[in-house]
């Protein structure tokens, strides 16, 4: 989850080892431990935000792209295309999407995670999904 957020190995296991100092440091904050994994989920996205407000990077072309460019440029331009789009989200669609998609969380997991309510998360979710559509198909326009 780290890495999706910051776009860099070594970022997101610094990202990852504040996750793990601050969870250990503030376990006494956890009320269910049934919920702990959901918990530190949020911990990582928490950090992974600030990190990302502290750095204001730029996140340029990963040299992973760089070489499924040369073996499938069309993966490749579909992967930096998904990306990008992603960018153009808010953080809380970002997250959402993230967690649906990515960490394959059900949309009332999601709503525990980031402490919204579960209407939240749907309207937040198809509102983004919305988006992307809506940005996929003006690209598609302007590229042709």
């Amino acid at each position: 989850m780290a890495y999706v957020y910051v776009k860099n190995s070594d970022d997101a296991l610094d990202v990852v080892q504040e996750t793990a100092y601050k969870s250990f440091t503030q376990i006494k904050t956890l009320k269910n431990p049934e919920y702990f994994k959901t918990w530190l989920i949020r911990i990582a996205i928490n950090i992974s935000l600030d990190f990302l407000k502290k750095q204001k990077k730029i996140v340029y072309l990963n040299t992973e792209h760089t070489d499924s460019l040369s073996t499938n440029p069309e993966d490749a331009s579909l992967q930096i295309t998904l990306e990008s789009l992603m960018e153009r989200l808010t953080e809380q669609e970002k997250s959402i999407v993230l967690l649906r998609y990515y960490a394959d969380q059900t949309m009332s997991e999601i709503a525990k995670t980031l402490d919204i309510p579960l209407g939240t998360v749907k309207t937040v979710l198809y509102r983004a999904l919305n988006k992307l559509r809506t940005q996929m198909t003006r690209e598609d326009i302007y590229e042709q």
